[in-house]
C-alpha cells in the first residue's frame, strides 16, 4: 500500500451542510458509513424498525476524489464489485456523535444562532470580522487513505487547522445485517399506494402539537374520496387520543372538484393555457396528494407507527423545506426531507427527489416499520431491545 493514493480524499469549503446533513440522522452512536465514486452513504438503523438515510454526494464537495482499491487490499472487507470483479466500494461503522461533535468544533452552532440574531435585531449586515462571515472560509478535508484505517476529518477556519481521526470499526452482523451496509427496510416502489408531498414546516408543528399528549402511537389515515382526507393521530398515551387533520380550503378552486375536466391558469409571459382539473379532493396544504389503496384496504390508507420513532426525524422536520410521504402496500413508511442547503450545495444523487426540485438541495430518507398491532408492536420491540425513551430536541 505504500505510495499508494488514498481510498478517498474529499474537501468541502462548508462544513456547516455536511453538519446539516449529518445532524438528522445522529439519532444512534454509530452509523454505517459507504464510499462510493458518486458519494458518501450514512445509514442508521434501530433496532431493525427504523432506518436513517443521509448520502452526502460528490456535488457537496470541491473536490472528490475516489480511488476504489481492489479485492487483495483488505481481506476481511466485503466488496461490491464492478464488471471487472475487482473493484471494492469500503464499508465501516464510525462513531456519528464523534463525527458530528468534530465538524461543529469551531462552533457552528454557536455561528448559526449568531447570525439569526443578528437577523431578527436588524444589525448591520456581515463584514469580514464577525462570525458568519468567518464561517465561509471553513473547510473541511474527509480522507479515508486505505482499507482498516481511521477517517480522518481536518477542519480549517481563518488560519486555524485541526484534525480528527474517527476508528472505522468492522461490522457487526447482527447489527448490520450478513455483510456492512446489508441492512436495509425494503420500501417496495412498485407498489405505493400512497404519496404526499407538503411543506416539512408543517408536518413538524402536526408532530409537536400531538407530542404534548404524550402518545405512544401515531396513526396516518388518507383517503382521496372521504373526510378525513389526510389526518395524524396520536393515541396510547396517559391523555386522550388527539387528532390534527389537514383540511381542505373550499374557497380554493384547486383544493375541492370542480364540474368542468379543465381550468384556466396564468403563465409567467400572461397568457392562458389550459390544465387538467384535481380528479379527486385534496387537502389544501399538500402539493402532491396520491392515495391508491388495494381493494382489501378499502377506500383508505391506514398505518399505525412508534411515535418514538417518528419523533427522532424532528431534527430533519425541522431542517427541511419539504416532505414526501410515502407508504407502500406492506405498509412500511417512507418521509422523505428535502434539505436546501444554501449556497454552494448540490442535489443529492443517493435517494431519488421527491419529484420536481432542482437546485442546492440534498435529500434524507427515514423508514418505518408499521406496528402490526399494539400487542405484536410492543413483543416485537421489546425483543430488540426497543426503549421508547430516548427522544430528539
Amino acid at each position: 500500500m505504500a505510495g499508494r493514493a488514498p481510498v478517498l480524499s474529499a474537501v468541502s469549503s462548508n462544513a456547516n451542510q455536511l453538519y446539516t446533513l449529518l445532524r438528522c440522522i445522529g439519532i444512534a452512536p454509530k452509523a454505517s458509513v459507504q464510499i462510493t465514486p458518486e458519494g458518501i452513504r450514512f445509514s442508521v438503523e434501530e433496532s431493525r424498525v427504523m432506518q436513517g438515510l443521509a448520502f452526502l454526494d460528490k456535488a457537496l464537495f470541491t473536490s472528490y476524489t475516489f480511488n476504489p482499491p481492489t479485492e487483495g487490499d483488505h481481506s476481511n472487507q466485503d466488496d461490491h464489485e464492478d464488471d471487472n470483479g475487482s473493484v471494492v466500494y469500503p464499508h465501516f461503522l464510525i462513531s456519528l456523535s464523534a463525527l458530528l461533535e468534530t465538524l461543529q468544533i469551531f462552533g457552528i452552532n454557536d455561528a448559526s444562532t449568531a447570525s439569526n440574531s443578528a437577523t431578527q435585531s436588524n444589525q448591520p449586515p456581515s463584514s469580514a470580522f464577525n462570525t458568519p462571515a468567518l464561517l465561509l472560509n471553513r473547510s473541511c478535508t474527509i480522507n479515508y487513505p486505505e482499507l482498516g484505517a481511521p477517517l480522518s476529518i481536518t477542519l480549517s477556519e481563518a488560519g486555524v487547522t485541526t484534525t480528527c481521526e474517527l476508528t472505522a470499526y468492522e461490522p457487526d452482523d447482527q447489527t448490520f445485517g450478513t455483510s456492512p451496509g446489508d441492512f436495509e427496510i425494503p420500501l417496495q416502489r412498485d407498489a405505493i399506494i400512497m404519496k404526499i408531498i407538503m411543506r416539512s414546516a408543517l408536518l413538524h408543528d402536526a408532530i409537536r402539537e400531538l407530542d404534548s399528549t404524550n402518545p405512544t402511537i401515531l396513526t396516518i389515515s388518507a383517503s382521496a374520496k372521504r373526510e378525513p382526507f389526510f389526518a395524524l393521530s396520536g393515541s396510547g398515551g396517559p391523555f386522550s387520543e388527539s387528532t390534527v387533520e389537514f383540511s381542505i380550503d373550499k374557497d380554493n378552486e384547486t383544493g375541492g372538484v370542480r364540474s368542468d375536466n379543465t381550468h384556466k391558469i396564468l403563465t409567467e409571459d400572461g397568457s392562458s393555457r389550459l390544465r387538467a382539473k384535481r380528479s379527486k379532493m385534496a387537502p389544501t396544504a399538500t402539493e402532491t396528494f396520491l392515495v391508491n389503496p388495494p381493494p382489501s384496504m378499502g377506500v383508505r390508507v391506514k398505518q399505525n407507527y412508534r411515535f418514538a420513532l417518528i419523533r427522532k426525524a424532528a431534527r430533519a422536520m425541522a431542517a427541511a423545506n419539504k416532505v414526501s410521504i410515502r407508504g407502500d402496500v406492506q405498509g412500511v413508511l417512507s418521509l422523505q426531507f428535502m434539505i436546501d442547503l444554501g449556497e454552494g450545495g448540490g442535489t443529492s444523487g443517493g435517494v431519488q427527489p421527491p419529484g420536481g426540485f432542482a437546485g442546492n438541495v440534498s435529500f434524507v430518507d427515514f423508514r418505518f416499520v408499521p406496528l402490526v398491532d399494539d400487542g405484536e408492536g410492543e413483543e416485537q420491540y421489546e425483543e430488540e431491545g426497543y426503549d421508547d425513551t430516548d427522544e430528539v430536541e
